[in-house]
Formats: C-alpha cells, structure tokens, sequence
C-alpha cells in the first residue's frame, strides 16, 4: 500500500511539472505581425509564418509558406495600410493560440487618378507552437466587406 502511494504520488508529480500549462500571449504576437505589416516589412512577415500556413479569404485559399508569401503577402503589402483590428474573441492553451474580430485598412489607389479607399470585414488568425518552441501563423482568415471609397 506504502509503495502504491509513492508511485501515485510520483505520477502525480512528473505529471504536472511535464504538463506545463504555459500560454503565449496572443495579443503580443498579432501585434507583431500588425506591426510589421503597418510598417510593410515582409521579411518578418514571412518569418512569423508557419510552413504549413493557410491563408482564406472568400473564394481564395493558398496554402504552403512560398504561397502565402507571394500571393498574399508580397501582392497586397504595396494596397494597404494602417491595418487595425478590434478584437472580439481570443484563446491560447500550450499549443494554440488565436484572436478573432474585426479589421479595417487604408486602400491606397492603383493609379494616380483613383482615389483612396477604405476597407473593413471579420478576421482570424490562428497560431501555433512550432517543434523549435517558437509561434507561428498557422491560419489567416479575411471576410472583406465592400471596399468604400473615401473622397
């Protein structure tokens, strides 16, 4: 009975020092990404990706690092800028991270004789502890609403 309690207690014991319950904090990391993107930094965009990450927006899905980078990533950072979000949802554990909520945007002409837009829908972007113990973007979602013209 003695040796039963010391294995219990033992279990007990590896248990919770090997089930650490340390969460990241998710709003530290999408301020990471919002920051890079406001100051149109790719390369540490990039490098908050996972390389398995999605990116969905309507009917667009690319999936895969190299995807990402260049459809999503190099092809917009040039239309947009002074991306915000208010967050309505979050959540972290040991392994996954998200926020979700609205986002809004400057979207700046393509021609000279355009004029500047404005931009605005739903969002979630999903985190996830990679094996090197480092977070990366897994999932990036967009739901744009129509693009409004400012005058």
């Amino acid at each position: 009975m003695k040796n039963l309690l010391y294995i219990l207690f033992a279990t007990f014991f590896l248990a919770s020092c090997s089930d650490s319950k340390e969460e990241v904090n998710v709003q530290e990391l999408n301020q990471q990404f919002i920051g890079a993107w406001n100051s149109r930094d790719s390369d540490k965009i990039i490098s908050l990706l996972a390389d398995d990450v999605h990116f969905l927006q309507g009917e667009v899905h690319f999936s895969g690092k190299s995807e990402v980078s260049d459809k999503w990533v190099r092809e917009t950072l040039g239309t947009i800028t002074d991306l915000k979000t208010n967050v309505v949802s979050t959540g972290t554990d040991s392994q996954i991270a998200y926020e979700a909520g609205t986002f809004s945007v400057d979207v700046l002409p393509s021609t000279p004789d355009e004029p500047h837009a404005y931009g605005e829908g739903n969002f979630i972007l999903l985190w996830k502890k990679a094996e090197d113990g480092n977070w990366k973007l897994s999932y990036a979602q967009l739901e744009d609403m129509p693009v409004v013209a400012r005058n």
